[in-house]
């Protein structure tokens, strides 16, 4: 139960993601509940999966989903660049992350 409610504070933030870029472009209700919601939701979710899993743990892998996930929505939907660079770092975000489920 604790990793599905980090994949859905990873969801939510994803969402929150999405909320801050469109909020940036243009400043409405919509935006704004995007923005908050997405974020909001995501530490409520994280907070929930501290009663089945190790803080340090759920809290690194959710930061290392939300950072991978974030880049990739920028560079898909946002038009960030896609440089090698970039890729390879969040291919070890990835690998970083996927070690310590492992371990967990």
């Amino acid at each position: 139960m604790g990793w599905l409610l980090v994949m859905l504070a990873a969801a939510s933030e994803f969402i929150g993601v999405i909320g801050l870029n469109k909020y940036n472009e243009k400043k409405n209700m919509k935006n704004l509940l995007l923005f908050g919601g997405g974020f909001g939701g995501a530490f409520a979710l994280l907070y929930l999966s501290f009663n089945y899993l190790q803080v340090s743990t759920a809290y690194a892998v959710w930061i290392g989903i939300g950072t991978a996930g974030a880049v990739l929505i920028n560079m898909v939907f946002f038009g960030e660049s896609k440089s090698i660079g970039r890729i390879a770092s969040v291919v070890l975000i990835v690998i970083g992350v996927v070690g310590l489920k492992m371990v967990s």
